[in-house]
């Protein structure tokens, strides 16, 4: 019985993310197909690629960069508007922009042997008035949310390895099989 047991938990924890993941896709893949009003499943999905990308090349043109500029400047001025517009717009950049954020992979040291891993955002605080610290951005575990604390720089230890890989690692809560 305990053998069937196992068993039986084995197929689960292979299942479960397996048939998840492709729910969630298919959920998308439909939603998509719907607003599009496509007969064709997955026709929805192809159209956003390919307007996304198309919209990537027209803001990346020399000839439309000022009308890119225009909408980015109106956005960031707008009350309210801005407060979203700049953190989606930082956020999305992170992790797909020429400059990513989270390249920088630490751990901080919090006292008696405690350490957290996360990722160096800003390397100097000084313009806040705090000299010698840096931010520090810590993900937090089955979650898309997390804290940024300053630090001292001599608290913090830069980790040598994929920042992706230190992510998947932090928001899996240290269960990644990477």
């Amino acid at each position: 019985m305990k053998r069937l047991t196992n068993y039986f938990f084995k197929g689960l924890a292979f299942l479960v993310p397996v048939v998840l993941t492709l729910y969630v896709l298919y959920k998308f893949f439909v939603k998509v197909d719907h607003i599009f009003k496509f007969s064709t499943p997955g026709m929805g999905i192809l159209v956003t690629l390919v307007l996304v990308t198309v919209i990537g090349f027209i803001a990346s043109n020399f000839l439309t960069k000022w009308t890119v500029s225009w909408v980015d400047g109106l956005m960031s001025r707008l009350p309210l508007v801005k407060m979203i517009y700049s953190s989606v717009k930082d956020l999305i950049h992170a992790f797909v922009g020429e400059k990513k954020g989270f390249n920088k992979p630490v751990t901080v040291d919090l006292g008696g042997g405690i350490k957290a891993m996360g990722f160096i955002t800003t390397e100097s605080m000084a313009k806040l008035g705090l000299e010698g610290m840096v931010a520090v951005y810590l993900p937090q575990s089955y979650n898309f949310a997390g804290n940024l604390i300053m630090v001292p720089q001599g608290q913090v230890t830069p980790i040598q390895a994929d920042s992706g890989d230190i992510m998947a690692f932090i928001v899996s809560g240290g269960i990644t099989s990477k």
